[in-house]
């Protein structure tokens, strides 16, 4: 089985979705949020960082999960009850855990907003800046040829 270095992805993740540029919420650690012994063979991805995705991923035998809502939102004690059983899984497991929130939802094309459009068949979109300077949003202005899947761009300053 091929391995990488979690330093190596953790670069990749952070350079292709722009992770410093991106300003998210206070206490929305986007990035690498736990390390593992370095090494990447398998990795597991989910929307959240719960104690049951910890646990698939586990038993999966992925050393990295990829999610989108981390282990950090509120304060982050204390780890008792579920949440230190989540931290034990982790550990044992020797788990890494990488988050991409507000960076992986602006993206032009890997964020949520973008392969939406994609799904739906549209070609042409622009993306709508919202208060926190990045583009969450991606607003088509309806196709006035009659062609269907396409929209033409919609310029908005934010």
């Amino acid at each position: 089985m091929s391995k990488v270095t979690l330093a190596a992805v953790v670069r990749y993740c952070d350079r292709v979705l722009g992770t410093a540029r991106v300003q998210d919420y206070e206490r929305a650690a986007n990035g690498l949020q736990v390390e593992n012994n370095g090494a990447v063979t398998r990795i597991a991805a989910a929307v959240d960082a719960t104690l049951a995705t910890v646990r698939l991923a586990a038993a999966a035998k992925a050393d990295l999960l990829l999610v989108h809502h981390g282990l950090f939102w509120g304060p982050a004690h204390p780890w008792t009850g579920k949440r230190r059983e989540l931290i034990r899984c982790l550990i044992e497991h020797n788990l890494a855990v990488y988050s991409s929130h507000l960076p992986l939802d602006a993206h032009p094309r890997l964020g949520n907003n973008a392969r939406l459009c994609a799904a739906l068949g549209l070609r042409r979109y622009a993306a709508s800046t919202l208060t926190t300077g990045c583009s969450l949003a991606f607003r088509p202005r309806p196709n006035l040829t009659g062609k269907p899947g396409s929209a033409t761009p919609v310029r908005h300053g934010g």
